[in-house]
């Protein structure tokens, strides 16, 4: 499996929650969120599928921000909400294996 591919699943899955929220319960910014998350995802599938420069580094970026965005809205919720926790469990394992790969390709732990 290419480390594109990831990137193309989470891409899907952040699109299909921001047209959820917004569908569900009109939230404007669950879908400029999602779509904006979502195009990052694609643009480093993208890059990661053509190997060219920063494809990893975009991807590794774009999962702290799901992360942190999961975590801020987590932690307002007091953690007993689905979706903050969702996405704070896809951010988490995202941003591990790409924090891995980075790692494996420029050693920065060791």
């Amino acid at each position: 499996m290419g480390l594109d591919h990831p990137a193309f699943t989470l891409s899907g899955l952040c699109a299909i929650g921001g047209l959820m929220g917004y569908f569900r319960k009109g939230s404007v910014p669950s879908l400029v969120a999602g779509l904006g998350v979502s195009t990052l995802y694609g643009i480093s599938g993208y890059l990661l599928n053509q190997n060219a420069n920063y494809g990893l580094e975009l991807a590794l970026g774009t999962s702290s921000v799901l992360l942190a965005a999961g975590l801020s809205r987590a932690t307002s919720t007091g953690f007993k909400k689905p979706i903050p926790l969702a996405l704070v469990l896809l951010g988490g394992l995202s941003t591990g294996y790409y924090l891995k790969k980075y790692d494996e390709f420029y050693p920065i732990f060791g």
